[in-house]
């Protein structure tokens, strides 16, 4: 029996595609997490983004972070991976990387600049604050992220 297999750019073209992107958990001394505001949407979000081609969550992470708040952090340990199955109008499931970008001194928030071209503001809120702003399928990141963060270890949340 002979097996006929697919040319390896056909056999590529077929396999299941999803969207990227990348977020850091940032607290301050009092244990607030930072969230951002973007001007092109109406809720808040995390800091941020899509990752590019060919680009690694943890640095697209770190990339986000210094465009939308001007500083350049440490992206530390993966905290939460978040997969979102496809949704019309977007055809792809959606991965989600969460980062620990650790926690702000007093001078570091001091320091924060955000991006005016893409962001209206920025705020150091509650967990519950938190999951009043955000939109509800990137809420439970925060939480997660939280707990990962406790626990030494990452959090997997997919949604179905």
């Amino acid at each position: 029996m002979t097996h006929e297999f697919l040319p390896q750019e056909q056999w590529y073209a077929q396999l299941p595609a999803m969207y990227g992107s990348a977020s850091a958990l940032i607290t301050d001394v009092d244990d607030l997490v930072l969230l951002v505001k973007p001007n092109y949407r109406d809720h808040w979000n995390l800091p941020g983004g899509v990752i590019d081609r060919n680009e690694a969550p943890h640095d697209a992470c770190a990339r986000e972070i210094l465009e939308e708040i001007g500083l350049e952090l440490p992206v530390g340990e993966l905290l939460v991976i978040d997969w979102v199955p496809e949704v019309d109008p977007r055809p792809r499931p959606f991965v989600s990387w969460m980062f620990d970008a650790g926690t702000l001194s007093t001078e570091q928030v001091a320091a924060i600049r955000i991006q005016v071209e893409e962001l209206d503001d920025h705020a150091f809120v509650t967990l519950d604050r938190a999951l009043e702003l955000l939109p509800s399928m990137v809420a439970p990141r925060v939480p997660a992220a939280l707990r990962a963060r406790a626990l030494g270890r990452p959090i997997y949340l997919p949604k179905h």
